[in-house]
């Protein structure tokens, strides 16, 4: 926890002149709200023994003095609920700038065992909470302790006898905040937990929304939801048990001290060791000793919400990039491109089973390699394992000669065009995602981009031509025309290394005999590796891998593999024997 709070603690260094004023207006503050109740004892011991003429002389000097104080009092409570909450929400975007940028750098492995709807609760709800801590949480604590220390100070000064009567109840009343708030701090995770499974059914949900309809499956999901609920609402009732256990007590404590002052008060008074004045001026600052407590009382609830979301921050910020540049890592220029694959194993974190065993291979610069098989085989696997979303278990992954782990992941990245199976299309328009393969094109290079695709006429037709919003993961296209997008995308990088994975899957007989021929064209000059479960895509293939569970077990050209009347031959005739 300690770690965790010299942590939270430096992201005020960027903002340290805003923090430290900040602080100094709230001590101000907290100043002024001590000095009233000083003047109340000195008009109500002092001056109204004095004649007509001093009190309203003194008086006026005390007016204009209150009225000083009102105007500091704005000046001080204006700087801290504007620019103090500016401060928090710029700490809150740095936070958020500070994760969203590290969720870049995590590799795959990392999302195959994360909920987005989750990762979302970290980056937007708990954020918010810190913000609220960051700001409020120092200022609460200075005003706390100011006006604390400073009453039990001025009460001493008052009486002895009477302040020890007050004073003696805050031990209890500490005591039973500390215990409280141990287990206050672990049910507010539980609650961060429940909200971040929630979040992720929801968008489970919305994003397979298509799916739920199309089965009729409403009433399915209600109750998957329902369950999520209620635990988010089991969780939130643990939480709300102990807080209105800590107020109540903490409330009760507080009566207990006024109670204990008033009962001391009428013994000291009738004892001749108190004023009157001097016991009215002692419940003054009993409300002054009692709200700073009920402050902190909001402060632990607000410190269980930010510290647990910050927590969360934490486990996310602390997540080591399994797959990330090396020190020495250069960066690289593709010039042939001819990539070898040597003595490759690869398993999947947690798995058992490899995928890729003792895998061989070159594809020689500039060659047009398929890959076909089962579903499982590891094709996609293999080819993922190239631009290094994922690192190889054991051997190495080499381009023209180069250990890609050697080079920086930017360079070798931005040399490779993938077109994957699983198209996805961003919210926007048409030209928009286009650009993403290239975002410094001119508006020409993207049509011709399109045209090289087969997408540019049914672009054309649209209502916007490529300025047309295709709404959320490109809802408003069909699927042939999803794929032909991000196949544009992928003309318009115009990379040196081409991997396809079923990029011509979705289309018509039309289209795909097109775009496939577009492709070639591309894929002249450039080594291009295609994985296809349409056979008739690869027949110009130069040579074509059958990838099984045991590997690589046939190669050859399509005339060569038919020949051979192998797993190859047994997949094309299952194909085509109509």
């Amino acid at each position: 926890m300690i770690r965790n709070l010299k942590t939270m603690v430096s992201y005020y260094g960027k903002y340290r002149v805003v923090f430290w004023l900040d602080l100094f207006l709230a001590a101000l503050s907290a100043a002024i709200v001590l000095i009233i109740p000083l003047i109340v004892r000195y008009v109500t011991t002092k001056l109204i023994y004095e004649t007509p003429a001093v009190i309203l002389s003194q008086g006026k000097w005390i007016a204009v003095g209150l009225i000083i104080m009102i105007l500091v009092e704005f000046g001080c409570k204006f700087y801290i609920s504007n620019v103090g909450h500016v401060m928090g929400s710029r700490i809150e975007y740095d936070m958020r700038a500070e994760v969203f940028d590290h969720l870049q750098k995590l590799s795959f492995a990392f999302y195959d065992n994360q909920k987005v709807g989750a990762l979302m609760s970290r980056i937007t709800t708990d954020l918010f909470d810190i913000t609220e801590l960051m700001h409020h949480g120092p200022e609460n604590i200075i005003l706390s302790v100011i006006k604390i220390a400073g009453a039990i100070v001025i009460l001493i000064s008052i009486n002895l006898k009477l302040a020890l009567a007050a004073i003696v109840v805050l031990p209890f009343m500490f005591t039973f905040a500390f215990a409280m708030n141990k287990k206050m701090r672990r049910a507010f995770k539980r609650n961060r937990e429940k909200i971040a499974v929630i979040n992720g059914q929801i968008e489970d949900n919305l994003s397979g929304i298509r799916v739920v309809k199309s089965f009729a499956n409403e009433d399915i999901e209600n109750e998957k939801f329902k369950v999520g609920n209620m635990g988010f609402l089991s969780a939130k009732k643990n939480s709300y048990f102990y807080m209105g256990t800590f107020q109540a007590g903490v409330g009760t404590f507080t009566m207990i001290i006024q109670c204990v002052v008033i009962i001391s008060g009428i013994i000291l008074i009738a004892g001749g060791s108190v004023e009157a004045s001097d016991l009215i001026t002692f419940m003054l600052y009993i409300s002054v000793l009692t709200e700073p407590i009920n402050t902190l009382i909001t402060f632990t609830e607000q410190f269980q919400n930010g510290y647990t979301g910050f927590e969360r921050f934490r486990e996310i910020m602390e997540t080591i990039p399994d797959i990330k540049d090396k020190k020495d890592a250069v960066n690289f220029e593709i010039k042939k491109g001819e990539i070898t694959f040597s003595d490759v194993f690869f398993r999947y974190e947690d798995a058992n089973d490899a995928v890729l065993s003792n895998v061989n291979l070159t594809v020689p610069a500039g060659a047009y390699y398929a890959l076909v098989g089962s579903s499982g085989a590891g094709k996609s696997t293999l080819c993922s394992l190239i631009p290094r979303f994922y690192d190889v278990t054991k051997g190495a992954i080499s381009i023209d000669g180069v250990d890609i782990r050697d080079v920086k992941l930017k360079s070798l990245r931005n040399q490779i065009g993938i077109v994957q199976q699983d198209v996805y299309l961003f919210a926007g328009t048409i030209i928009e995602n286009i650009l993403y393969g290239r975002p410094d094109a001119s508006r020409e290079e993207v049509i011709e981009a399109a045209k090289n695709a087969n997408a540019h006429d049914f672009i054309m037709s649209m209502p916007d031509g490529y300025d047309t919003d295709i709404g959320q993961r490109g809802v408003k296209l069909s699927g042939g025309q999803k794929q032909r997008i991000s196949i544009a995308r992928v003309f318009l990088k115009n990379p040196p290394i081409l991997i396809f994975d079923e990029a011509t899957s979705a289309l018509d007989n039309e289209s795909e005999k097109v775009v496939q021929e577009s492709l070639e064209t591309l894929a002249a000059n450039r080594t291009t590796i295609v994985i296809a479960h349409r056979l008739s895509t690869i027949r110009n293939a130069q040579k074509i891998l059958v990838l099984t569970d045991n590997g690589i077990e046939e190669q050859g050209t399509h005339d060569e593999l038919i020949e051979q009347n192998g797993i190859y031959r047994g997949l094309y005739d299952m194909q085509f024997k109509n």
